[in-house]
Formats: structure tokens, C-alpha cells, sequence
């Protein structure tokens, strides 16, 4: 599907305020408390301590807590839990009135508070009692590693037009770690998600370019842009890349496009928690951090860039005779390509054709082209090795392995003899078609195992290949579905919905457990007539509740936006404007071949009914995604 026209990256031109950072990156006072809590965390408070916190009010830091390393979790959370039960009693004294006689204790927790505030937000604040870990250590590492990949953020994010300054946020999410994995799956050190970030790059069981700093990078440029373009301010595109567009858009129309304080504060949608709360401010915090180092780090200096080689491979190419020819081990080219899976490195498939491999130039006498280029051809093959075997990691499910091997469930049952509870777990070996049959082996007396789990857990995980305390704690609720989908697919106050792309009656009915027809009846729809894209339809929630109907609806969603994504990527975007005669379909279509969804992400302002020449409308440019 790679389009005929040029590559045209989409430049958001005239920002408000692009050279003010002020207006780029607004800091309300209202949330100047807030920004001044994550300056600590990131600068003041190590790894071996900790504060507890009220978790809406950032100004009420309760007590400081020494957390030794040594110390086990178990014990730490017991120290936490103490303690948080301790202020929680104090509280729920001080809201039932009681202001004089005090202990000095109870004196002191009332002081952290404004004074005349009332039992109620006292009250509230009883279940409100956070644990936040200093991150000072993880910071300061953060801040050295960067130096290794700044200027190409810098040029990439200068060409999209997407300020610079969004370079701290890395620091955020990953401590600039690109081994950084979080426990809800995100990976490298923009911690994209799977499901985000096969919308940019190349994600499967042979390339996983999350884990490159260069192509997670780029990645990134296009998707802050891409938010950009739908919020129109970067406050709330920043909120979008950890809570999504769809729970932003809702925000916004309820408070305004840049009510950000009374969004921060006051919006409760069902996913928008501390972490999506946070994010903006945290961020802002960094970038204070960041562009004043020697002000809270005196003495650090960042690590410099290494210069690579780099080549383009022209066919698959086995990694022991390239490591041969180049003289180095094949640890060392890992170090230098993480975007390569372990079956690489395992040697279970070959370098993929069209991989962009890097090297230092330091290391190797000539260019990497012309290594390649003399390789024998016993190391060079025209197609790569089939797939044999899948070992499970953490979050994977039997459908995902499906799909990822274009095979059926059905098909992995039966060659693995998983029964009919399709339960796999992490570290299992499955067996896969280019396998053929497992070999009949006599049976052994069965011995008792623990039952497996069906999504597998992270089980076990070495901390160090872990996201930061940070992004476990503050980013702890992620939402890992459709993130970059401005759609709207909540069901409102009203028992209402609207109508996207890729949906039906029929899908309507199965999501209620309901007939169809009711849907018609309540509607008064007449027989066969169809739903459109943007039609508002009333449901009937008897029988499912609003939140089981939006989950089943997101996983339908995701399933189709994820498959068509496993087969390409968003390489850039070009502006179209409509002409007399043409249509939406027509435009889409058969004119760049893009899926009506996915047009419609791109202009959810855009009524597809009512569109008029003249109208400017953007389009995803895409390319079809290297497979083997």
C-alpha cells in the first residue's frame, strides 16, 4: 500500500507562542505547587526515601520516609502502611471537628492544611494518603544517558515543528533508559505502548523498534504532532501521550480547549487518574530540570553521542557471519541495534531485509555498506527462516501469538496440546506450523504443575530492565488502549452514544446481549435502515452496564485498528483540499487509500456528510510494514 506521492511530513506552522516558552508551555499559579512537588521528587528526594502525600493537593506533604535499598518490598510496604494508617486516624479526628487540645502530631498535620478547612476536604483527604519514592538517583542517570541521543531528538522534533523542549520528557517515562519496560508492557524511553506504536514503526517478534532511541524517536515527533493537531495546544497534546485523545477531546469540550487548571483538578473521567493528572505538571518539572542541570545536579555532565555507521541491508543476512566479518561479537552489535528481537540474536531468523543497522565508526576499519557488501554470500540469503518456536513473554495472550504468526488458535492448540483452556505462561516454548507436529513421545507419569495463567504476568522481571520507581508509581495507570483514537467512545449521561466507523446494530446488540431490534425499537429505527459515522444512538443498558459496554467496545476497536497496523506504518502526513465533485470516500478511499477510520482520526472535527470544497483536510501517508 505505499502511496505514489512524496513522503510529505505535515508541519504545524505559526504555533502560539513556538519561541515564548511561557505561552508554548503555560504554568498557571494554580499549579505551581504541584510543578514544585516533582522538582523535589526528581532532585531532593533519593531512592532510599520517600514522602507521603495527599494525592489531589501536590502543597500537603505529610512526613518524609528513609527507605533503605536493602530493604524488601514487603517490608517497605508494610513501613508505608503504617505510617499512611497512622495520618489516615489523625484526620478522621480532625474532621469530626476536634481543633483544640491537639497533640503535637495532630497540631502539625492540621498546619499542612489552609487554615479554616472544613471537616469535609479533611474527610476526603483521609483516603486520599499517597507514598511517592525519590527518584534523585534515577534523575540524575537520566540526565548523563540523554547526552547520547539529544541532538537527534532535537532534529527530529525541529523537523515536525514540535518544540525541543518536549526532550524532557523522556525523563518522565523511561529516565532515558532504553531497556525501560513497564509493567503494563510500554517499552523503550518514549515507553510506547504495542498498540501505539505499531501506528509508527515497526513492532513484531523480529524488529521491535520501540527499543531504539533513533526510531522511537522519530516515532514520537509524529505523535506529539499528531496530538498537536487535535488539541491545538501542548498542554493537553503532552496529557494525550499518557491518557489518550478520546478521554482529552472530553475533557476539553467539558472545560474548555485550555481550561488546564480546571481540567488538572476537576475532570473526572472513569480513566483520568493521578498519573494522567500529573503527567503535564511532572513534565513541566522536568524541563525546569532539565534546562537548569547545573542549578540541581552541580557537576553533572552529559554523555556525549556516539557517531555511527550505518547501512541499509539489501537481503537477510546471518548474524554470525556478519559478527565474522566485522571481527566483533555478536553482543556488541546487539548493544548497537536494540531494536533487534531475540530470535535475531538467537539466531532463529536473520537480520531482516531493509533493517537500518548501526555500528560505532570507532570500531570497525571501513563503513558498514562496504562490509555488508563483501560479505560472502554463504552469510547472504534471499528469504528469511521460518518460524519454528514462540517463547511466551509477559502479556501474551494465545490470539495475540495467532496473529503475529498469521496462524490460527486453533492451529496452536492442537500443536502444543493446550486443552480447551488455551492457558499458556511466561517462558513457554510453543510450537509453531513451520515446526510440524511435536514428535510422539511416551507418555510420563504427569506430576503436578500450578495452573498457568492466561495473560501471562510479569513474573519474576529484573528490575533493571524495568521502567523507573517513577513510571511504576505515577504512571501506574497508563491506559494501553487506542491512545492515539480522538473517538469518542463513552457512553454519556444521557445513555447515548455516537456512532464510529467499523460499527454496526448488530455489533450494538452482541456488546448488550441484547436483540437488535430493541436498539431499533428505542431509536425508532424502521427495518434495515442503517446507522451512519457521527449518528447518535440511545442504548439499552439493563442487561450490561455502561462500563462493560465501552470495554467491549474498545476491544472490538483495538482488534481492527491493531491488525490493520501489523501490516503498516504512518510514515508522515500531507494536507489535501477538498475540490468540487469530491467526496470523503472518494478522497480516502481510492485517492490515498487510507481507511475511513483512520481518516477520521486524523479530522474528527470533520463531518463526513457535509463536507465543502475548500475544506483543508489532513491525510496519514502510509507504508506497508516489513514482515520477515
Amino acid at each position: 500500500m505505499t502511496s505514489s506521492k512524496p513522503l510529505l511530513l505535515l508541519l504545524f506552522c505559526g504555533f502560539p507562542g513556538l519561541l515564548v516558552a511561557d505561552e508554548t508551555f503555560p504554568q498557571p499559579p494554580e499549579l505551581q505547587a504541584d510543578v514544585d512537588f516533582w522538582i523535589d521528587v526528581f532532585t531532593k528526594y533519593g531512592s532510599d526515601e520517600g514522602v507521603l502525600h495527599d494525592n489531589r493537593n501536590l502543597a500537603v506533604v505529610y512526613e518524609r520516609i528513609a527507605m533503605p535499598e536493602k530493604t524488601s518490598r514487603r517490608v517497605r510496604n508494610r513501613q508505608v502502611d503504617k505510617r499512611r494508617k497512622a495520618l489516615r486516624e489523625i484526620l478522621k479526628l480532625l474532621a469530626s471537628g476536634k481543633r483544640n487540645k491537639l497533640t503535637t502530631e495532630e497540631a502539625r498535620v492540621l498546619a499542612l492544611w489552609p487554615d479554616g478547612v472544613s471537616n469535609k476536604t479533611l474527610s476526603d483527604a483521609a483516603g486520599r494518603i499517597r507514598f511517592q519514592q525519590g527518584l534523585k538517583g534515577r534523575f540524575a542517570q537520566g540526565l548523563r544517558r540523554s547526552g547520547r541521543w539529544r541532538d537527534h531528538v532535537n532534529r527530529e522534533f525541529s523537523a515536525l515543528n514540535v518544540p525541543i523542549e518536549i526532550a524532557a520528557l523522556p525523563h518522565v517515562e523511561s529516565s532515558y533508559n532504553p531497556a525501560a519496560r513497564s509493567h503494563v508492557g510500554a517499552s523503550g524511553i518514549w515507553q510506547f505502548t504495542r498498540s501505539t506504536g505499531r501506528r509508527f514503526m515497526r513492532v513484531d517478534h523480529v524488529v521491535d523498534e520501540r527499543n531504539d532511541p533513533f526510531a522511537a524517536t522519530r516515532a514520537a515527533a509524529r505523535l506529539m504532532a499528531y496530538n498537536y493537531s487535535i488539541t491545538g495546544n501542548w498542554p493537553m497534546a503532552i496529557t494525550a501521550y499518557n491518557h489518550g485523545l478520546g478521554g482529552v477531546r472530553r475533557a476539553m469540550a467539558k472545560y474548555g480547549d485550555t481550561a488546564y487548571v480546571e481540567i488538572l483538578r476537576n475532570y473526572n473521567g472513569r480513566t483520568f487518574g493521578f498519573a494522567s493528572r500529573n503527567f503535564y505538571v511532572a513534565f513541566l518539572a522536568a524541563k525546569e530540570v532539565d534546562q537548569n542541570v547545573e542549578k540541581y545536579f552541580p557537576g553533572l555532565k552529559a554523555e556525549t553521542p556516539t557517531h555511527y555507521s550505518a547501512a541499509e541491508l539489501q537481503s537477510y543476512i546471518s548474524v554470525s557471519g556478519l559478527a565474522k566479518e566485522m571481527g566483533v561479537s555478536t553482543r556488541s552489535l546487539a548493544q548497537h541495534n536494540p531494536a533487534l528481537q531475540q530470535t535475531v540474536w538467537q539466531e532463529s531468523k536473520y537480520l531482516p531485509k531493509g533493517y537500518e543497522l548501526r555500528f560505532p565508526s570507532s570500531a570497525i576499519q571501513r563503513s558498514l555498506s562496504e562490509v555488508i557488501k563483501d560479505l560472502p554470500s554463504a552469510a547472504k540469503f534471499a528469504k528469511q527462516l521460518p518460524d519454528m518456536f514462540h517463547k511466551v513473554s509477559r502479556g501474551d495472550t494465545l490470539s495475540q501469538i495467532a496473529e503475529t504468526y498469521d496462524t490460527r488458535i486453533s492451529t496452536l492448540t492442537a500443536l502444543n496440546n493446550l486443552g480447551s483452556s488455551h492457558r499458556i505462561r511466561a517462558g513457554q516454548q510453543l510450537r509453531l506450523p513451520a515446526a510440524g507436529p511435536a514428535p510422539v513421545v511416551a507418555k510420563a507419569t504427569p506430576r503436578p504443575q500450578p495452573e498457568p495463567e492466561i495473560v501471562v504476568a510479569a513474573v519474576g522481571a529484573d528490575p533493571e530492565a524495568l521502567a523507573s520507581e517513577f513510571a511504576s508509581s505515577l504512571l501506574g495507570s497508563i491506559q494501553t488502549s487506542l491512545l492515539s483514537d480522538p473517538s469518542d467512545y463513552a457512553v454519556a449521561d444521557d445513555q447515548t452514544i455516537e456512532v464510529q466507523p467499523l460499527e454496526t446494530l448488530g455489533h450494538y446488540g452482541d456488546w448488550l446481549e441484547i436483540k437488535t431490534q430493541r436498539i431499533r425499537d428505542l431509536n425508532r429505527l424502521s427495518f434495515r435502515t442503517p446507522v451512519t459515522v457521527g449518528q447518535r444512538i440511545r442504548l439499552d443498558l439493563n442487561s450490561v452496564d455502561a462500563k462493560v459496554f465501552e470495554e467491549r467496545r474498545v476491544a472490538f476497536q483495538r482488534t481492527q485498528q491493531d491488525s490493520f497496523f501489523r501490516q503498516h506504518v504512518i510514515s508522515g502526513v500531507t494536507e489535501h483540499t477538498i475540490k468540487t465533485g469530491e467526496s470523503i470516500w472518494i478522497i480516502a478511499l481510492r485517492k490515498y487509500d487510507v481507511p475511513l477510520w483512520l481518516f477520521r482520526q486524523y479530522n474528527p472535527g470533520v463531518d463526513l456528510h457535509k463536507i465543502r470544497p475548500g475544506t483543508k483536510v489532513q491525510i496519514p501517508l502510509l507504508t506497508d510494514v516489513e514482515r520477515g
